[in-house]
């Protein structure tokens, strides 16, 4: 593994490529979690664990059923069914082993299930770097590093977003853009800086 490398995912994924604001994947959770920074900060943690859990499950699959067995054109189906019971799994042992854990992220396991940035990041994670030349085990490592940063990325611009909604309610909003209309138009503008860092070059 080079350092440059990981180096490169790490910028990559949060600001170049932010899943969010770059790639336009779970945009959902990012207009509906953005308006409190508690419930964005919550939401970009149990994200980021479900990311790199996911990530790691589905490149141990790819890896060693889907490539052997040749049935690579399934890995779609396989990925979601891996992460749905995944979130739902952990849902599950959250509920019975920490209540208070499970009242704070409870609410936002559901949301992460159907959340496409997790789909995506798998899915990128293939293309990425299950290519010949790579060993498995390096692809694996790569695959989740990219999931983490992808994750602080969508935290970081979950963070931005609702630092800046808490303070536009405590300005002389219009009626007719308060609450969704001026949540759009931020993340417009926020999506516009972030192609700022596209430039970057290595």
């Amino acid at each position: 593994m080079e350092i440059t490398k990981i180096i490169y995912i790490a910028i990559s994924m949060v600001f170049i490529n932010n899943f969010i604001l770059s790639k336009f994947l779970g945009l959902c959770p990012f207009l509906g979690v953005s308006r409190k920074t508690k419930a964005a900060f919550s939401m970009g943690m149990a994200v980021i664990f479900v990311m790199v859990f996911s990530a790691l499950l589905t490149s141990l699959v790819y890896a060693f059923v889907l490539l052997p067995l040749k049935i690579v054109y399934l890995r779609t189906v396989f990925f979601i069914l891996i992460i749905a019971a995944f979130v739902q799994l952990m849902e599950m042992i959250i509920r019975k082993q920490s209540p208070p854990l499970y009242k704070a992220l409870g609410i936002y396991l559901p949301l992460i299930t159907t959340n496409c940035a997790v789909l995506g990041v798998a899915i990128l994670n293939i293309n990425d770097f299950f290519a010949p030349g790579i060993s498995i085990f390096a692809a694996i490592t790569y695959s989740v590093l990219q999931a983490f940063f992808a994750g602080v990325g969508f935290s970081v611009a979950l963070l931005l977003m609702s630092g800046i909604r808490e303070r536009l309610e405590l300005t002389d909003t219009p009626l007719s853009l308060k609450g969704v209309p001026i949540a759009f138009i931020v993340a417009s503008i926020m999506s516009f800086a972030f192609m700022g860092f596209s430039g970057f070059k290595f």
